[in-house]
């Protein structure tokens, strides 16, 4: 049995068995306690059917529970899957649905999205849910008191590093979401880097911004556990307002933060930041998206003696660059780097023929890591695409990841980020393929076309636009296509603004016009 992602929590439990692991709201769950109560639901789960790679959602809200459900799937040999308590109900069902769940860890508050997502799937799909016990729901229901009766002892499983450990779910260019799995290795690749990077003790108290389902969280909840720290749940309300964030920072004395740039500068405009003691930060990572450097450099010099560092990669080999930033000059334009590649992992740089780019040449960035993903769930058609093989002197050829991202490198080794190859982009660091947005809403019944595309905002980042055609004779109101998007998108992926017009302009080659799109609106908004 290798290093696997819950042996930190095994370890600590012994080494510091009363150091708080996890807080939330002033709550604290130690070691020794999230160590027996994840033991004691990993034996429910065995108990009740789930099998060693059995998939295991979790659909549940920020709260000390979530630790519980993470190490308990793992501890029975089972992959989790995190879900967004937001998501719309039908893309809840497409991923119960495609990811053949039988068992998953549930709020009350939640239950009853469960159970109509669950009558939309195409399957009869036996659930067992762990947590609320609700008499008028039809699912069975294990509630957290029943799994307390289970011993606290590790389950005996043969589990080894490179087995599945989670699957998570994003955006995808045909419509619908893709998931993207990873193993006990790759996760602890990232999560020993993170450690080691930030030089992470138990006396760090890391904060968990971002949602389960974003891979910001796996450095949180992961590399905090490898070093005995605490993991501080930060509520999903708490971090969509910048004063209660920044109030937050203070209360619990969070010391290491990894977020993406809209949290940070949405902190330094709204956050009251001169009324707070931020005394306890010692390092801020960020990712998902590029920070304008004029802002940046306000941030830094507000919070001096923060070190600032600029973490680069895909959800599916996460933390494969990292630059530790310099406060940027003052009017400076220049984009701040991803960084060079890091331990454990190598890059090649490739033009549209897959040839290799030298120094100061654009191309595309190919990654091979053993944080990469095992690659997508149920999507044999993704997988063919996504990899670059190159062949070696050696028996095994190379396999590079296709990130999408255009790059160049410098002749200090340092990487630029100059943008996607395709269309997805990232909002407030999510991932959204713009293709999915326009085949959501050109799927209404009175759409004949549907174009997305970004404008950029007033926090230096992007918003999605889009524009439709309507059926010749039918009018359609703006709200009814955004209450139609966001039945089956994600919040942060619905439209901001959509226009609906007679025709969409096409260009020569019969294609949308989006660039044209684009323009007209920005002339028409002044």
């Amino acid at each position: 049995m290798g290093y696997l992602i819950q042996s930190s929590i095994e370890y600590f439990a012994k080494a510091t068995p009363k150091h708080p692991a996890l807080s939330y709201q002033g709550e604290e769950m130690s070691y020794r306690e999230l160590d027996n109560r994840s033991n004691q639901l990993a034996h429910a789960l065995l108990a009740n059917g789930a099998k060693p790679q059995d998939r295991v959602a979790i659909y549940l809200h920020k709260s000390l529970e979530l630790g519980v459900a993470i190490y308990g799937i793992l501890k029975a040999g089972c992959v989790f899957v995190p879900i967004d308590p937001f998501v719309p109900e039908k893309r809840l069902a497409f991923i119960l649905d495609d990811c053949g769940i039988q068992h998953t860890i549930c709020s009350d508050a939640l239950l009853s999205n469960l159970e109509q997502a669950l009558a939309n799937t195409a399957g009869d799909i036996p659930m067992c849910i762990y947590g609320p016990c609700n008499p008028q729901v039809s699912i069975k229901q294990t509630p957290w008191s029943e799994t307390a009766k289970f011993r606290t002892g590790l389950p005996d499983l043969s589990i080894i590093d490179q087995d599945l450990a989670y699957i998570m779910y994003t955006s995808g260019s045909t419509g619908v979401p893709k998931g993207m799995m990873h193993s006990h290795l790759g996760s602890n690749t990232y999560a020993r880097w993170g450690a080691n990077h930030v030089s992470l003790s138990a006396s760090d108290r890391v904060a968990s911004h971002a949602p389960l389902h974003f891979d910001l969280s796996i450095f949180d909840f992961f590399s905090t556990a490898r070093s005995g720290a605490t993991v501080i749940l930060v509520p999903e309300a708490v971090t969509r307002m910048p004063a209660s964030w920044t109030k937050t920072i203070e209360s619990e004395k969070i010391s290491v933060v990894f977020t993406v740039p809209f949290t940070l500068i949405s902190m330094l405009e709204q956050g009251a930041m001169d009324k707070r003691d931020l005394s306890s930060l010692r390092w801020i990572l960020y990712g998902g998206e590029p920070f304008p450097p004029k802002i940046l450099r306000r941030l830094m010099l507000k919070l001096s003696k923060v070190k600032f560092s600029n973490i680069y990669g895909p959800a599916e080999s996460p933390s494969c660059t990292c630059f530790d930033i310099s406060i940027p000059a003052e009017n400076s334009s220049e984009p701040i780097p991803i960084g060079a590649i890091s331990r454990n992992s190598s890059g090649i740089i490739v033009d549209e023929l897959d040839r290799d780019c030298e120094n100061g040449e654009a191309g595309e960035l190919c990654i091979r890591s053993s944080s990469l993903t095992l690659g997508y769930w149920n999507r044999p058609d993704l997988n063919e695409k996504a990899y670059l093989m190159r062949s070696t002197h050696g028996p095994f050829p190379r396999v590079f990841f296709r990130t999408g991202d255009r790059v160049i490198r410098r002749a200090n080794g340092n990487l630029d980020y100059l943008g996607r190859m395709d269309r997805m982009v990232k909002i407030r660091g999510q991932r959204v393929e713009l293709d999915e947005v326009e085949l959501v809403l050109a799927g209404h019944e009175s759409v004949v076309e549907a174009a997305a595309f970004t404008v950029p905002d007033e926090t230096s980042s992007q918003s999605i636009f889009a524009a439709v055609s309507a059926k010749p004779g039918i009018e359609i109101d703006e709200t009814i296509l955004r209450d139609f998007a966001r039945s089956q998108l994600p919040n942060y992926a619905v439209p901001l603004n959509i226009s609906v017009r007679t025709a969409l302009p096409h260009n020569s080659s019969g294609k949308i016009d989006r660039k044209l799109l684009r323009e007209q609106w920005t002339n028409e908004t002044g």
